[in-house]
């Protein structure tokens, strides 16, 4: 499906293969679980990868830059209340939610979710998927 190697600057590269094997990885844990719309992003807002159902008018890339910039703020806020970090973070609206992961120090998952889909299975299958997306990043180092 890739057959070039995916650099947005010096910080990180993904191969074809990883970026095929995270999909796989997105796809098994995460879309057939009914999520609505999926972002793996880079932290600055960047689309690495990404599932949207379709049912939805979103603008996705929007979406992954106003994300990223959410997570940077929340980082901040931590870091003033004595906190690294708060590697997730979770906003409820009355009919849609999100919910963010940070992978590692360069990539952020980003998962849109209907009010049917309970907070905890989500956050079960996210920890695996998160898991698994860093062994691929791993095998690289």
């Amino acid at each position: 499906m890739y057959d070039v190697d995916i650099v947005i600057d010096d910080s990180y590269t993904l191969e074809p293969e990883q970026l095929e094997q995270i999909e796989q990885v997105l796809d098994k844990e995460l879309i057939r679980e009914g999520m609505q719309s999926i972002l793996l992003i880079d932290m600055y807002g960047n689309i690495i990868s990404k599932y949207d159902d379709q049912r939805h008018d979103r603008d996705l890339y929007a979406l992954a830059a106003l994300s990223s910039a959410n997570y940077a703020a929340v980082t901040t806020m931590a870091k003033l209340v004595g906190e690294e970090d708060f590697p997730s973070l979770f906003h409820k609206g009355q009919d849609v939610s999100v919910f963010f992961r940070k992978i590692t120090e360069d990539f952020l998952i980003v998962v849109i979710f209907g009010e049917k889909f309970p907070l905890g299975a989500l956050r079960m299958q996210l920890e695996i998927a998160v898991d698994m997306i860093i062994k691929i990043f791993q095998k690289n180092e």
